[in-house]
């Protein structure tokens, strides 16, 4: 599993992770809140599993090299 979530967009997904998840306790309070675990683990493991299908990588440290 390598890295492949960097920077502002990890930044942005824990966030937006946590906003969702709040919805639980706040606002509608429903469970679909829970989709916010999605944003919030891939933030956390800097890695995306769609990232490699759709071929992205906004993470420089794990840029091909040569």
């Amino acid at each position: 599993m390598k890295t492949n979530v960097g920077g502002i967009d990890r930044i942005l997904r824990i966030i937006v992770g946590l906003i969702v998840l709040s919805l639980i306790f706040v606002g509608p309070q429903t469970l679909w809140g829970l989709i916010g675990i999605v944003p919030l683990v891939t933030g956390l493991f800097k890695f995306c599993p769609l990232y490699p299908i759709l071929g992205w990588n906004t993470c420089p440290c794990s840029a091909k090299k040569g």
